[in-house]
């Protein structure tokens, strides 16, 4: 039997590692925080930034805006996400994101299946940088050997100037 506790942190707390697909993570909570459960971190990332269309075959993942915005692509269309926006792309359901600001939003998944995929696509960082080197072919081989994501193919999204926005 695992024994869980509260996990309780404020602004600006957790474990910081930049992320290789672009981001600054911010670790809320940990798989083995929560028994398993789930995994919560906040991304901060550039205007810019976008992630490969892609899948999380086990694990369903959530996302909250807390600021900027994204376009969120799935179910075949490309929508706005500004703050307090939510969206949830359940387990093996295809989606991508694009900030298209400097964005913050916390990302879920449950269960905390993927945790080993980000941690060894990252490394630890003490500054609060949100640009730094992205580097996919880490990323990629991060996804074939602990799993959590299936990357698909390159980001959708149109060329510049025909967003949602427009």
């Amino acid at each position: 039997m695992t024994t869980t506790r509260s996990i309780v942190r404020s602004k600006g707390e957790g474990e910081k590692r930049w992320f290789f697909g672009g981001g600054l993570h911010t670790w809320k909570a940990m798989a083995e925080e929560t028994n398993g459960s789930f995994l919560c971190f906040e991304d901060h990332m550039t205007e810019g930034k976008m992630t490969p269309f892609h899948t999380h075959p086990d694990a369903d993942e959530a996302f909250y805006v807390l600021e900027g915005e994204i376009v969120l692509h799935v179910d075949g269309e490309d929508r706005l996400l500004g703050p307090g926006g939510f969206a949830v792309a359940t387990r093996g359901e295809p989606h991508a994101f694009m900030a298209i600001s400097e964005t913050k939003l916390l990302c879920w998944q449950t269960p905390g299946t993927a945790q080993a995929f980000f941690r060894h696509a990252s490394e630890p960082t003490s500054d609060d940088a949100i640009d730094g080197p992205v580097d996919f072919t880490r990323v990629r081989a991060s996804a074939k050997v602990h799993g959590g994501v299936e990357i698909l193919g390159p980001p959708p999204f149109a060329p510049s100037g025909s967003s949602p926005r427009s």
